[in-house]
């Protein structure tokens, strides 16, 4: 029988059992006893203290997409628990698998407005438009292994999301005898045989059909299964916004990516298209063209919709079948669904196979340093399974428009990008996949966006991450800048921004840094990264006119001021 202990360490060992092996977060005075738990099993879990909780959230939340199985994060009351809250919200758009545990004031101080007490059921409450799938309390030590499992549960079933997990600080210092209960496996939800059916008679119909692909909840297996399934019946797949690692970006059915600054070919190929099959994603506003690409609540197209949340189904599109499955039976359902000899549109899968190689050539920009190029030497240069990071503003759609992943069909996720559009994600998210993985980590940020978290490189040098952080510097907040230009032309307010020296900066924390201002010094530049026994940050001075992939803020300001005066300032 398992010897009384605090229940801290027993919180421990129920990571433990659930194969949790860092947990992210910043140490607080409530949950000393789970630090004091940390200590003792330090050979199987390791705590990273981070330097901030939204950077800590944002970790959990990138080693969740990494791992397919809960991040976990673990803060304090009050400050600590709404400064993590940015994290929660990304892996409730997102789609992520995350656990929240948060130290609260003791059973006999609550409900009194207690030291940084906060009442988190209606804080991060779970609703249609809340933070999280569950939030709960644990008050008795002995239920402990219960709410902790079916936290990860809840985390992992059906639509993937983050659960909040309530620990107050007496609980746990409580002596209990309990133990742990097993590894919790996510069940998996099939998709009806009479729908497939059904599906397969659409598809035999269809003369110009598509694949959206994306959402969370994929695995390796889930893609090569989609993968099979595009070949067998020759459908162009398409990924969704910021899950461009769902469908291989070398194959040749192809069609690029759904989502902000979607390329028009493309954009005009699903409004064309008669069929669209959507395996996994929301079709949120971004993925579909601020619903504009399938329109709202019924699309001219025919609509198949595969998610693995019941409560999504038909709730925005009402579809013409709707499967209720997870992303593994979904996809292992599809492969084995017969195909013809022949299909009638295997022309227009190669017309928009070749819209998105077109997509690939760059127009041309102001400025010494061409960026498409950049992108080209960072796509030669790392290795297949290097995870890709960004975080929310213009300078991301460089790699979103020119970099090619190979998929989670080749055994990797590779891209971790936050479809919330949270600032601050990529420095933190590359931390993460560089300290649990191993592997090569390349973070793309711009000035703005490495500001909110850039702090977190202190966390990458005391727990041996080494993330490649490529800075575009513009000196300003370049999306709200780019829509101030286009809304209130010529009038700029709030959005400039008066910068530190990043290289001495990353150098105090320990980062190689160096400053990169032509195309042609990069590629060396890249290297000496790649070689570093620790991360490394390059600077990049991007011409502020170079505002995104195909245009210039001069050219946007113009076109708006020669608009209509009724137009300007809506």
């Amino acid at each position: 029988m398992t010897a009384s202990r605090p229940a801290g360490h027993l919180l421990v060992e129920c990571l433990v059992a659930q194969g949790v092996t860092h947990v992210f977060g910043v140490p607080g005075e409530s949950f000393l006893a789970a630090l004091d738990g940390f200590h003792d099993h330090v050979s199987q879990i390791r705590f990273v203290a981070c330097r901030q909780e939204g950077g800590a959230a944002f970790m959990a939340e990138a080693h969740g997409k990494l791992s397919g199985r809960p991040g976990v994060c673990f803060v304090t009351r009050g400050p600590g628990a709404t400064n993590a809250s940015i994290g929660v919200h990304t892996a409730f758009q997102d789609s992520t698998p995350m656990v929240l545990l948060v130290g609260d004031v003791g059973s006999d101080f609550r409900d009194r407005e207690a030291f940084q007490e906060v009442d988190f059921g209606s804080f991060f409450g779970p609703s249609t438009k809340g933070f999280a799938k569950r939030v709960e309390r644990v008050d008795d030590a002995d239920r402990l292994p219960e709410y902790l499992a079916r936290a990860f549960a809840t985390a992992m079933s059906g639509r993937p999301g983050p659960v909040v997990l309530v620990l107050p600080e007496d609980m746990l210092r409580a002596a209990t005898d309990a133990q742990a209960l097993p590894r919790v496996e996510p069940p998996q939800a099939w998709a009806d045989p009479g729908g497939l059916r059904s599906l397969r008679t659409l598809l035999l119909a269809a003369e110009r059909p598509i694949v959206i692909a994306g959402g969370g909840g994929w695995t390796p297996q889930a893609a090569q299964a989609l993968q099979r399934f595009a070949e067998n019946w020759q459908l162009p797949v398409a990924n969704a916004f910021r899950f461009q690692d769902t469908f291989d970006n070398h194959h040749p059915l192809y069609a690029g990516d759904v989502g902000i600054a979607i390329n028009p070919r493309l954009a005009a190929h699903v409004r064309e298209s008669d069929l669209v099959i959507a395996i996994g994603p929301r079709l949120g506003e971004m993925t579909t063209g601020g619903y504009t690409l399938l329109q709202a609540p019924r699309s001219r197209q025919k609509l198949v919709h595969f998610h693995a949340s019941a409560e999504e189904l038909n709730r925005v599109y009402q579809a013409d079948l709707a499967f209720n499955t997870t992303m593994n039976a979904a996809a292992r359902a599809l492969e084995v669904l017969t195909a013809p000899p022949e299909v009638p549109w295997a022309g227009w899968a190669q017309q928009v196979h070749a819209g998105y190689e077109a997509n690939l050539a760059p127009q041309p920009l102001p400025g010494p340093v061409d960026m498409a190029a950049v992108v080209g030497m960072v796509q030669k240069h790392l290795p297949a399974d290097a995870v890709v990071t960004n975080g929310a503003g213009n300078f991301a759609s460089w790699m979103h428009r020119f970099f090619r992943h190979h998929g989670l069909a080749k055994g990797f996720k590779t891209q971790l990008a936050p479809t919330s559009g949270a600032m601050g994600y990529g420095v933190p998210a590359g931390i993460a996949a560089s300290i649990a993985t191993g592997r090569t980590a390349f973070t793309v940020a711009g000035d703005g966006d490495f500001l909110m978290n850039g702090q977190e490189l202190a966390t990458a040098m005391q727990h041996g991450g080494r993330s490649i952080v490529l800075l575009l510097n513009n000196g300003m907040f370049g999306t709200i800048r780019m829509h101030q230009e286009r809304e209130y032309p010529a009038r700029i307010s709030g959005t400039a921004l008066g910068n530190p020296d990043f290289c001495a900066l990353a150098r105090a924390y320990g980062y190689a840094a160096e400053r990169v201002e032509r195309t042609e010094d990069f590629e060396a530049a890249l290297l000496r990264a790649l070689a570093a026994p620790t991360g490394t940050l390059i600077e990049i001075p991007l011409d502020p006119e170079v505002i995104t992939t195909r245009t210039t803020l001069a050219a946007i300001r113009e076109a708006a001021m020669a608009r209509p005066a009724a137009d300007a300032g809506r």
